[in-house]
């Protein structure tokens, strides 16, 4: 036990960075705050370590009794026999003793202060590693897979790292050995675990970010400005833009020559597919930017809340995207509630719209009494006329077939 405990945190020291002279510090401290508790400040203890033989000596002074009952003593008969023949009741005699010579229940007291402390002190390592390393891409190693906490263990170099499964992108596959690199969020006290491990994800907005900067001369340089990123993970993001000088084209700077620079990121996301949007501060071009359909014909922002969008028939499946991921990203983009309209559904919209806070009083042909009698059987607007039956019409009292044909055309064509 004495050799394995110094052989294993001198080989722990290797292989997680930690600084030997401290641990070795924390070996001499963990032992002696065991053994103090049993003995007195005369009994003089003193804890070497011997790195050439590989092991750990103790030694103190041993008060000389007639029958010990502590390790703080020794029998006359033990002292005289092997340390001093000369020696007296209450003499002290000098031990020497190997740890694995103390009570189990001692040496395990002192391994488990030691691994405790060891685990402090690589908690503090991995803390102050992350600290640097924080908000930055990381490359690393898949070593296993983490069915206790769920997700893959990378190793990253300073520590072992966890990519939990909602921080992975969905359809994305990954085998132990397989490199990868991924954006460092922070650090969790894991469950059931004592120690902290470092978080990593790729599907953070700010990992796509991290590659723009790193693929883009023009953003890391700071000419160009990535204002917002809104993203679906393994399906769509979208990045928008700023130039911060003149003759700064973002989208010719993001694609780079032949497409090299978009499509680096592209591989690194496997396949995501990526919308470049510049910035404008008009909010209809602006929501034009976001969609990135070409034949919009209006946009009509109501009170800066939601914005209509008129497009092609052809064009409306386009501008909505797979699923509504397009619109609903750029929707995000905008901080807009945007629908998607043909002209002909716009039309009806509005229309609609006319007739529902419209009084039915202001159809053509409805007078005073004839708008009492439809308000009396529960039609108060125009559009109530107009989702009306004409033989639901027609059976109010002293109204007829033509009367309900006349009122539901006036409707019709409100």
């Amino acid at each position: 036990m004495n050799g394995n405990i110094l052989d294993a945190v001198i080989k722990l020291a290797a292989i997680k960075q930690l600084d030997g002279a401290r641990i070795q510090e924390i070996i001499v401290e963990s032992i002696v705050s065991t053994l103090s508790k049993r003995l007195e400040p005369e009994n003089e203890l003193e804890v070497l370590i011997d790195e050439k033989e590989g092991c750990i000596k103790v030694r103190y002074k041993c008060r000389v009794v007639e029958q010990e009952t502590g390790i703080g003593e020794i029998s006359i008969a033990e002292a005289q026999a092997y340390y001093d023949a000369e020696a007296m009741l209450g003499d002290y005699v000098q031990k020497e003793l190997s740890l694995h010579e103390f009570e189990p229940k001692l040496v395990k007291t002192v391994q488990k202060i030691i691994q405790d402390k060891i685990r402090e002190m690589e908690d503090e390592k991995i803390q102050n590693d992350f600290d640097k390393q924080k908000d930055t891409i990381v490359s690393g190693r898949i070593k296993a897979i983490d069915e206790q906490n769920g997700g893959f263990r990378v190793d990253i170099g300073y520590t072992d790292a966890l990519l939990p499964l909602d921080e992975q992108i969905e359809d994305e596959y990954y085998r132990i050995g397989d490199n990868i690199k991924a954006y460092v969020t922070n650090v969790r006290k894991m469950h059931r675990e004592k120690s902290i491990t470092v978080i990593l994800s790729r599907t953070h907005p700010e990992f796509v970010k991290r590659l723009f900067e790193a693929e883009i001369p023009a953003i890391f340089n700071g000419n160009l400005k990535i204002r917002k990123i809104v993203r679906d993970p393994g399906i769509r993001t979208k990045v928008e833009l700023e130039a911060l000088e003149e003759g700064i084209d973002p989208i010719t700077e993001c694609v780079g020559p032949k497409g090299t620079r978009i499509d680096s990121i592209r591989r690194e996301l496997h396949g995501e597919q990526i919308d470049l949007v510049v910035y404008t501060d008009d909010p209809q071009q602006k929501v034009i930017n976001a969609l990135g359909v070409d034949s919009i014909r209006r946009v009509v922002i109501d009170r800066g809340r939601a914005a209509s969008v008129i497009v092609d028939a052809q064009d409306k499946v386009t501008a909505i995207g797979k699923q509504g991921k397009n619109v609903k990203l750029a929707a995000k983009l905008t901080e807009l509630k945007i629908n998607i309209f043909t002209a002909e559904e716009y039309e009806e919209k509005m229309a609609k719209e006319r007739r529902t806070i419209s009084h039915v009083s202001d159809l053509d042909g409805v007078t005073p009494k004839l708008a009492e009698v439809l308000r009396s059987a529960g039609y108060t607007s125009v559009q109530d006329i107009f989702q009306a039956t004409e033989d639901e019409i027609a059976g109010l009292d002293g109204l007829g077939p033509k009367t309900a044909e006349r009122l539901k055309e006036a409707a019709r064509y409100f």
